[in-house]
Formats: C-alpha cells, sequence, structure tokens
C-alpha cells in the first residue's frame, strides 16, 4: 500500500475554500448541517461541523437518532479521503463500525475525521463526534475504497 498523494498546486487554504463556497454541496450534506472547518493535507485529516436540527434528527427520547450520527461520521471520513488524495478521487465506504459514547443532542457538533492509511486499493479512516463540552459522542473506524474522480460514475 502506499501514501496518499499530496496536492502540489492547492493548499489547506485552498481546499477549505473549495468546501465553503460550494453551490452543488450534496443534499445528505446539507440535512446533517454540514460545513467544513479546518483542512490539513499533512495530517490527512479535517475538522467540519454539523448543525444538528432538532426538526429532523432527533429520534423519540430526543436525542440526535444514531444513524445520523453513523452518516456524520461517514461523512468526516469520506471527505477525509478527498483532502488525503489531493482532490483527485472519493473514498465510497466498504465497512464501517461505529462505537456511542453519549447521547448527541441538537445543535452544533464537531467532527475530526482521518485517513490512517492510504493504498491504491483501500484506506482506513476514523471518526470522532463531539459534542460543544467538547465531550466524545461516537467514534468510527472505516474502509474504503479509493476511487478516482474521473472514474466515478454519478
Amino acid at each position: 500500500m502506499s501514501d496518499a498523494p499530496t496536492a502540489d498546486t492547492l493548499t489547506d487554504g485552498d481546499i477549505l475554500q473549495r468546501f465553503l463556497r460550494t453551490k452543488n454541496q450534496p443534499t445528505g450534506s446539507q440535512t446533517l448541517g454540514f460545513r467544513m472547518v479546518a483542512v490539513s493535507q499533512a495530517e490527512r485529516s479535517v475538522e467540519v461541523e454539523f448543525d444538528a436540527r432538532a426538526e429532523l434528527l432527533l429520534n423519540p427520547m430526543k436525542q440526535i437518532q444514531g444513524g445520523y450520527l453513523c452518516a456524520m461520521l461517514d461523512e468526516c471520513m469520506s471527505v477525509a479521503c478527498m483532502v488525503a488524495s489531493g482532490m483527485t478521487a472519493v473514498a465510497p465506504t466498504l465497512e464501517m463500525k461505529t462505537s456511542f459514547f453519549r447521547p448527541g443532542m441538537p445543535g452544533k457538533i464537531k467532527g475530526i475525521g482521518k485517513v490512517v492509511k492510504w493504498g491504491r486499493q483501500v484506506a482506513f479512516t476514523e471518526g470522532e463526534l463531539y459534542d460543544p463540552d467538547g465531550r466524545l459522542l461516537a467514534k468510527a473506524t472505516g474502509t474504503a475504497i479509493p476511487t478516482p474522480f474521473a472514474n466515478y460514475k454519478k
């Protein structure tokens, strides 16, 4: 397995601005209230923020439904893969394991996504979600398949 290529022409700031200015944010990202906060190509990581809206994401106990927390973690890890590829590839998730530590409540949630290992055929990822007080809500590990944008079929 090989390490991910680094972007020769895109700085971390360039990538961050690309995410902040996009007019084509996927509807799933919109539903989760996704916003990119920071990018580190050197660390193959991202920091994101989700705006967990009560009217969309809550279970009967008035907590964020676990499936939405999984979607947030998947988003963190997938975006970290895009950054790790130098913005040349997506990485569809093959499998994901999630551990929940405390309930997520409506409002802002911080997400961290990281690529632990990037290869030609497989990428290993980690994601974490934190509440506004910095307490760990959930953690996931994942396996993804790097796919160049040129090969991605819409």
